[in-house]
């Protein structure tokens, strides 16, 4: 086992003013669901999609020992994380005699983590929520931190509210369901965690990549689990991206571009944070920050987990244009997170727009070769 794996450590404390909670990882996390919710809570209303409750639904029931549920159904797809479906879900609720006892539990992937939480921070002025993430990206990355969100056509998660968890239960035995396409989508989530934190995490990605696809359950756990550490350390350290939290954005600010540009339907979150990784590290390097050869183990580290959807049509300055919506976008100035080495990443803002043009050119050419 590395350095940082504690196998007799299976949570991890995210410890913020308002509400520090346990981000619980090992087989058989949801087991865990009845002990998360509160004594005194009143109705329990699971929001998720008709494909994750079909897989694992029952297994979540027979958790709560008996406990009754309202489940309301989300229609998933990136498109329709909507503040349209927001009200659909909270008309639902109310329909079933919600309260401001009532928990919300986020039984699904980043999209229903995202909304279900942003439904929570807001149906009669906040109730709890309970994040149960099913997919690879979820358990590594959405779920844990209190970030929730809808998106605009402007651009993504503008508007949302900071709404920290009572618990977060991730259970990578639902991953053994996963489509092979959203598992890599979680995959570059990881790899972005080894290149802003972790080397140990990022030399196990990039060398052990047939054993990670194979699923290996000791694997899976251990880059779960790192991944899970130093997200719960980066938001315990600053709850509301005001520093050091802006690191997990590395490979968001195109990445979002590009999810924009396309209408969410052509890249999961993931594909498109790998295309944002790629084209920062390209202007990591035009910045004179970057060594090439680190470089292209980054973009090799990558590629390793396959290539994403074909970006056909698009051009790299519609992508850059649309940066200035981006939600970390302050005053007019973009930042960007670059890397320096690998664990080692910096936020920048004032960056030449002709080396963005370039940086993302540059990915463009290579996924078209």
């Amino acid at each position: 086992m590395p350095s940082w794996y504690n196998v007799h450590m299976p949570s991890f404390q995210v410890r913020t003013p308002g509400c520090p909670y346990d981000c619980i990882v090992e087989r058989g996390a949801i087991n865990r669901l009845s002990a998360a919710v509160p004594s005194k809570a009143g109705k329990l209303f699971v929001v998720t999609t008709q494909d994750v409750w079909q897989l694992h639904g029952e297994r979540l029931r027979a958790s709560l020992d008996g406990r009754s549920l309202e489940t309301i159904f989300f229609p998933g797809k990136e498109e329709n994380k909507r503040i349209t479906q927001v009200e659909a879900l909270a008309e639902q609720m109310v329909k079933a005699g919600a309260d401001r006892t009532s928990i919300v539990i986020a039984f699904g992937g980043g999209i229903v983590g995202d909304l279900g939480g942003f439904l929570a921070a807001i149906f009669m002025r906040g109730v709890p929520v309970i994040q149960v993430p099913t997919t690879l990206l979820a358990q590594v990355d959405a779920a844990i931190g209190g970030k929730t969100g809808a998106n605009l056509v402007a651009g993504k998660n503008l508007i949302g509210a900071f709404h920290q968890p009572l618990t977060v239960l991730v259970d990578p035995d639902v991953l053994a369901t996963l489509p092979e396409r959203e598992y890599r989508a979680g995959l570059y989530e990881v790899i972005k965690y080894g290149v802003i934190s972790s080397p140990g995490l990022f030399e196990r990605m990039a060398r052990d990549a047939p054993k990670v696809m194979a699923k290996d359950p000791a694997i899976v756990e251990e880059i779960v689990a790192e991944s899970v550490r130093i997200k719960a350390e980066v938001v315990s350290a600053d709850e509301k991206e005001g520093g050091l939290r802006r690191i997990l954005n590395y490979g968001h600010t195109i990445g979002h571009a590009l999810e924009a540009e396309t209408d969410y339907q052509q890249f999961l979150h993931g594909e498109a944070v790998a295309f944002g990784m790629r084209a920062v590290t390209h202007l990591s390097v035009l910045n004179g920050m970057l060594d090439s050869t680190v470089a292209a183990r980054m973009i090799g580290a990558i590629d390793t987990y396959g290539r994403i959807p074909a970006l056909d049509g698009i051009r790299a300055e519609a992508l850059v244009a649309r940066l200035g919506s981006d939600k970390k976008t302050i005053q007019g100035k973009v930042h960007f997170v670059l890397a320096e080495a690998v664990g080692k990443v910096v936020v920048r803002s004032g960056i030449d727009p002709g080396l963005v043009r370039e940086a993302t050119r540059m990915s463009l050419e290579e996924l078209a070769a």
